[in-house]
Parts: structure tokens; C-alpha cells; sequence
């Protein structure tokens, strides 16, 4: 199993998330799931950056806390080995959601790194009945991964 990270340059104004602890909870995520073969890539990102991907991809321009690009399906799912695709998820929302939820940066990224990462595989919350099964998922891979 391989978990790439990117991170953002350091910044006096934006907060960073543990590296070390995100690769090993990704890596104890992919074993939970089932994926440990697979490939992960991970990028944090800027308020800027992830507000740009939104744009582009989702025709929303805001930020927002996470996305995913799976590679499971589409024009280059025959050529992508072992990569599920990136989660992209956006450190400034991130640390914002945290503060509100009175929680630690690495368990709020870590909640988005699960939710990102379950989207790459194909769950869906578009439907009440899915949106329930994949908060159920979340919390029991919470649960696995958070020690």
C-alpha cells in the first residue's frame, strides 16, 4: 500500500495537519477498506486552491472542505494500477470545521480523508438512504482508525 501526501507550503497563516499521523491513519483506511494493495494520493491544500478545483470540476466557486477524483471509473481507469485517485482536501475549511466542532485538525482531516476517500470507491449522499449508509461507514471506520 502507498500513501502519497502533498502539503502546502508553510505558512504563518495556515494551520497543518500531522503528516505522519494522516499517512498512518490513510494506510490503516485502506486496510479497513479492504484496499491494502491499493494506491492513495492525499494533497492538502489553500482556501485558493481547493476554491479553484471547485470551480473547475463542480462549477461552484467557494471553497470547500474535500474532494475526490476517483480513477475507478472513466477514460483512464484501464491505465491507473493501483490508484483509487486524490483526495483533495482544503486545510483552511478544515481548520474551521474543527474549531466549530471542537475538534483537533488531525481528527477533522481525518473525517474528511474517510468521507474523500469512500467517494473515490463510489458511495454516494445524494439519496436520504444513501446518506445514511455512508454516515454509518464513516463512523465505523472512525472507529478503526482514530487509536
Amino acid at each position: 500500500m502507498t500513501v502519497c501526501l502533498a502539503v502546502p507550503t508553510r505558512s504563518r497563516n495556515l494551520r497543518h495537519a500531522d503528516s505522519r499521523l494522516l499517512r498512518s491513519r490513510a494506510s490503516h483506511l485502506l486496510r479497513e477498506l479492504g484496499r491494502s494493495r491499493s494506491e492513495l494520493s492525499i494533497a492538502l491544500v489553500d482556501d485558493q486552491g481547493i476554491t479553484a478545483l471547485n470551480t473547475e470540476h463542480r462549477g461552484k466557486k467557494a471553497p470547500t472542505d474535500v474532494l475526490s477524483f476517483s480513477l475507478l471509473k472513466g477514460r483512464h481507469s484501464d491505465r491507473r494500477g493501483a490508484l483509487l485517485g486524490d483526495v483533495v482536501i482544503g486545510i483552511e475549511t478544515a481548520a474551521r470545521q474543527a474549531r466549530v466542532a471542537h475538534r483537533s485538525l488531525d481528527d477533522e482531516v481525518a473525517r474528511l480523508l474517510i468521507h474523500g476517500t469512500l467517494h473515490l470507491l463510489g458511495w454516494d449522499h445524494q439519496k436520504s438512504e444513501e446518506a445514511r449508509l455512508m454516515r454509518a461507514e464513516e463512523r465505523r471506520l472512525w472507529r478503526a482508525i482514530r487509536s
